[in-house]
């Protein structure tokens, strides 16, 4: 007698749903933007099914296809040292999602955004937005529309999805000018309020907020009397987020707002270019010194598109290059990543570009980069991050692991993270060679001989990619346990590995 296996079986409840709702195969191949064999795949249990994969078939079909203990923790069974092959394309940028997600918060007409990578950093932003009256549909092709009301509900706000993110915080900048008084909750319950508001404070005060943090309360109390900026707004930490919020304070002030030491990284582009489609004038876009002529009011219904990630683009090539293997990195915003290929071509590193051409944000640079097999030592330099134009704090773990593959001994100074170097001790498990200098710089000695191994992985998103993209060039069976980290910022990670050779199995715990 034949036995069922658990994907046939739920791929019939995927079918059964399907044609309940009338839809064919290529109607729901459509609406979850993957291909009609696919789906035919997935119906026969033929196909690797991600959480991510089925949250969005629940979504379409309006029914709940598993349901998962609340409890449940999400792991990855690695089976390693496969080669990988093929062409892989770069998704949306999750630091981009969430900055523009804020900033549709400016507009009282409707915003959709194109492409909009679903994962749960802006999952826990979209619960937040529709707790406080945010009308938000996902469409078709990822596409998402979002419809504010008259008047947002602040006092109804999902604090527990709120403190599992650390955007809220950019709602300062766009709320300041509409409501005189709210409350946002600490990023994760954070105890350190105070210094973690105050750099914001610094651009955001001008324009007449101020923010009360009390000991024993886990939220940030804002007062806002709107006022015109007396001077030039210098920040004092040239941070994303930063720059953000006051970017987006200027958008609602009807005057000309200076902005120095901004940054220009590509998640603050991106929310410049879709100001200016909203009508609000900025010079300067790229570089560190803002000059914006803001609205009183904006109302229009625009459609906007976000760039590619590019610390998804590194992590697709630290995955070719960790694995030796020669793939295709399709969609790679070549100007926040052009350094780190220069350090990486210094090293040894072969690999051409193509021509390049426009992101469908009209503005952001795009390459497609080959990634070959080659023999790397160890840089002359240590490696460390720079703001940008230097190279990337998020793309910096994945140079370390690139690190392991080359002959040598290589310095990684983690100086803007806390704590962060010590994760490369991770992997030491999987047989590399880490050298512990303080809690920000490690010796990484190479090339590494990988092992297989059990890890929990790192409470932080990139070591926790770096100790997967080891996991797959290590012979063996390796599990990296509880990977919400990684699918807070990386969608379908796994499923998409897979497609171009990885071995990777979605593990619940329940």
């Amino acid at each position: 007698m034949k036995t069922t296996t658990y994907a046939q079986k739920i791929g019939i409840v995927i079918r059964n749903a399907r044609l309940a709702r009338n839809m064919t195969q290529a109607e729901l191949a459509k609406a979850i933007s993957t291909s009609q064999s696919a789906v035919n795949r997935i119906e026969k249990g033929g196909q690797n099914l991600s959480v991510e994969l089925l949250g969005r078939i629940s979504e379409v079909l309006d029914q709940d296809i598993i349901r998962l203990n609340t409890t449940g923790k999400t792991n990855f069974r690695v089976h390693g040292g496969k080669k990988l092959s093929g062409d892989i394309e770069v998704k949306t940028s999750k630091n981009a999602a969430v900055g523009l997600l804020c900033a549709s918060l400016l507009n009282r007409g409707k915003t959709t955004l194109e492409r909009v990578a679903r994962i749960e950093e802006v999952y826990r932003i979209i619960e937040v937005l529709e707790s406080i009256g945010v009308k938000i549909r996902w469409l078709p092709n990822n596409n998402l529309e979002i419809t504010p009301p008259k008047r947002l509900r602040l006092d109804k706000m999902d604090r527990e999805a709120a403190k599992r993110t650390r955007t809220v915080i950019m709602f300062l900048g766009p709320l300041l000018h509409q409501y005189s008084e709210f409350k946002l909750p600490f990023a994760g319950g954070c105890n350190l309020g105070s210094r973690t508001v105050e750099p914001h404070m610094v651009g955001l005060a001008p324009f007449g907020l101020r923010v009360e943090t009390k000991p024993s309360t886990d939220y940030y109390h804002a007062f806002s009397e709107p006022k015109a900026p007396d001077k030039t707004i210098l920040l004092t930490e040239r941070g994303d987020t930063v720059t953000e919020n006051v970017v987006m304070a200027a958008a609602l002030y009807p005057g000309v707002t200076t902005i120095r030491n901004a940054s220009p990284n590509y998640m603050v582009q991106d929310v410049c270019f879709f100001l200016q489609k909203l009508g609000v004038e900025i010079e300067g876009i790229g570089t560190t010194i803002l000059k914006i002529r803001g609205k009183k009011a904006i109302n229009k219904n625009i459609t906007y598109a976000p760039s590619e990630d590019p610390i998804e683009a590194m992590s697709l090539i630290a995955a070719a290059i960790v694995t030796k293997s020669e793939i295709t990195v399709k969609r790679v915003p070549i100007e926040f990543v052009e350094l780190e290929l220069a350090i990486l071509e210094s090293m040894g590193l072969n690999y051409s570009a193509s021509k390049e051409y426009p992101a469908r944000n009209g503005f952001t640079r795009l390459t497609d980069i080959t990634v070959f097999q080659s023999s790397l030592k160890a840089p002359k330099d240590k490696l460390h991050s720079l703001p940008f134009p230097g190279v990337n704090m998020d793309n910096l773990p994945f140079l370390g692991l690139i690190a392991t593959m080359a002959k040598g001994r290589t310095l990684v100074h983690d100086w803007s993270y806390e704590n962060r170097a010590i994760y490369f001790t991770e992997l030491t498990k999987l047989g590399a060679s880490i050298e512990m200098v303080d809690p920000h710089r490690v010796y990484i000695s190479g090339p590494t001989k990988w092992r297989s191994a059990d890890i929990v992985a790192p409470p932080a998103l990139r070591p926790s990619v770096v100790v997967l993209l080891a996991m797959m060039a290590a012979p063996g069976d390796s599990m990296l346990r509880d990977v919400y980290n990684i699918n807070r910022g990386y969608e379908d990670f796994a499923e998409r590995l897979n497609a171009i050779g990885a071995d990777i199995d979605v593990v619940i715990d329940y």
